[in-house]
């Protein structure tokens, strides 16, 4: 099936513009430098720091001095700027998206040891020493 745009379809959008992604980056770290908020961001250091600009402008961060360095506070109930979404906070989706992803669960492979990614010893055999067989501890003296 054909669409009307066949040919000129874009392949280099994202979901997140660049605001929202300098203002996820100093959710999660509101003394980030502009240097660093550029790299995370893979932005130039004067996008971001006209982005900054905007979203001060637009009352969703204010700019605090912290001795030489600055910190950034996100606006409580800031709302989204367009119409479809203008009744929603800007909050749910920083707290969703500044939130560091839990690292996934690694699976197990039997006979496979998965922190040397060296095939499992046989049951049985201890190691290294090259002793096989289960280790004996002695019991108390008299038993």
């Amino acid at each position: 099936m054909e669409t009307e745009h066949a040919g000129t379809r874009r392949t280099n959008w994202t979901f997140l513009t660049n605001h929202a992604r300098v203002l996820v980056a100093i959710a999660r770290d509101p003394g980030v430098r502009l240097r660093d908020l550029a790299t995370l961001c893979d932005l130039t250091e004067r996008t971001v720091q006209t982005i900054v600009t905007d979203l001060q402008a637009g009352g969703y961060l204010t700019r605090v001095r912290d001795g030489r360095r600055n910190r950034y506070e996100i606006a409580p109930g800031a709302r989204f700027r367009h119409p479809a979404e203008a009744d929603r906070e800007i909050a749910g989706l920083l707290a969703y998206l500044a939130t560091p992803m839990p690292l996934p669960e690694v699976p197990t492979l039997p006979g496979f040891d998965m922190t040397t990614g060296e095939p499992a010893a046989p049951s049985g055999a201890s190691g290294p020493s090259g002793t096989s067989g289960p280790s004996v501890t002695p019991g108390p003296s008299g038993a």
